[in-house]
């Protein structure tokens, strides 16, 4: 008779480094994660991301603003394990939002793939505000205060084009 083994999944610890999770356009993030609970052998690659994301009615949108896929044959023994740092200028926009249709949210992600054809990924979330906006929004209060269309003061939706209200 086999005995069966359960598998335990990998440990993704990742980290952004700041005291706050509020980041303004311009600012520099930097983020940092390290696997534990897995064998060098089974990491196929890690990718790390910082990026944003649409929820919300009509289609989901993705943007990445950094990215970086790391195999063992990038490291100088193999072991993807160890503790790594990457960072980032966050961009003008887009700006975090809450609406009431659709929401934009940003992250810092990092996905494992390992053994046979797995994956697991671990996202940290933080708001890109606009930088007259000194402290963190109430719980459940949208950075951008009073705008319910999605865009911004000047009628922008952060991009350069005009907000036609159908967010």
């Amino acid at each position: 008779m086999m005995a069966s083994m359960s598998q335990s999944e990998p440990l993704i610890a990742l980290r952004i480094c700041s005291r706050s999770a509020i980041f303004h356009p311009g600012a520099l993030l930097r983020a940092e994660y390290q696997i534990d609970a897995i064998q060098p052998a089974e990491i196929q690659a890690v990718e790390a991301s910082i990026l944003w994301y649409t929820e919300g009615k009509g289609d989901e949108d993705l943007g990445v603003q950094y990215f970086e896929r790391t195999t063992p044959s990038d490291s100088v023994d193999g072991d993807l394990r160890q503790l790594h740092a990457f960072q980032t200028v966050l961009p003008r926009s887009p700006l975090t939002y809450n609406g009431f249709l659709v929401k934009i949210r940003w992250c810092v992600r990092v996905r494992l793939f390992w053994g046979g054809g797995r994956q697991l990924y671990v996202d940290r979330g933080f708001q890109l505000v606009p930088r007259d906006q000194g402290s963190e929004p109430a719980r459940g209060e949208s950075p951008l205060l009073g705008m319910s269309d999605g865009s911004l003061s000047d009628g922008s939706l952060g991009d350069g084009s005009l907000g036609d209200g159908s967010l």
